[in-house]
This record gives C-alpha cells, sequence and structure tokens, in this order.
C-alpha cells in the first residue's frame, strides 16, 4: 500500500502537468457555472450546404418557432437562434433528436437536410 501511494501522487502531478491549457471561467457573482458539453458531429451531418439549409429552415416549420434574421424568421416559442449562436453538434443534435418543447426531426428529414439546416443555423449566427 505504501508504494502505491507515491505512484498514484506522481501519476496525479503528472497529469495536471499537461502541455494544453486549460481555460478558466470565473462565474459572474451569485450566479452558478453550468458547463455543457457539446455533442460530437457524426461525419454524414459535417458538411451541409448553408444555402439548401435555408429552404429547410423555411419549409421544415423552424420559422414557426425560432428567430433567426437570416431566414426573417421571428418565432418565439424556441430559442432566438440569433442570441444563442449554437455550434454545430448542439444544432445537429436539437434537430435530430429534439428536446426542451422541440419535436425530434429525424424521421422527417434525410442526413442530408439535417446537415444542411444545421450548416445554414451555425453560419447565420456564427456560432462556433
Amino acid at each position: 500500500m505504501r508504494r502505491l501511494v507515491p505512484v498514484v501522487v506522481l501519476a496525479l502531478l503528472a497529469a495536471g502537468c499537461s502541455s494544453t491549457k486549460a481555460k478558466v471561467v470565473s462565474p459572474v457573482p451569485g450566479s452558478t457555472l453550468v458547463t455543457q458539453t457539446v455533442p460530437a458531429v457524426p461525419p454524414q451531418y459535417a458538411n451541409g450546404d448553408p444555402a439548401a439549409g435555408k429552404e429547410v429552415f423555411e419549409t421544415a416549420g423552424c420559422k414557426a418557432c425560432h428567430t433567426l434574421a437570416a431566414a426573417d424568421a421571428t418565432g418565439t416559442v424556441g430559442p432566438n437562434l440569433d442570441t444563442l449562436k449554437p455550434p454545430l453538434g448542439t444544432v445537429v443534435h436539437q434537430v435530430l433528436n429534439g428536446g426542451g418543447g422541440m419535436p425530434p426531426f429525424k424521421t422527417q428529414l434525410t442526413a442530408k437536410q439535417v446537415a444542411d439546416v444545421a450548416a445554414f443555423v451555425v453560419q447565420s449566427t456564427s456560432g462556433g
């Protein structure tokens, strides 16, 4: 047991000495720091066409719920995408699975349509 302790301590020290620096974020006083994990983007959704995605956004019902200036959308049921600026992984995940009041679209949209609408939202909002 005594031999194990120095090995564990050494391993923990080595783990903390990596060459990559973690970004430290201080919460606003009185607030709670919330961390969200951005879902990975499956390859079939990685290279959508934003121009085609605008058409999907306008015809799949997205305009009815979301605000997005690039689509002249002023919906107030869902989040304002201009303000939210969601990253690609989040948009793909949300469109496919729904959540928070949004229905899933994985059975209504093709993989190409999902990739396209996600690319449009991210490009339009400068989401990252």
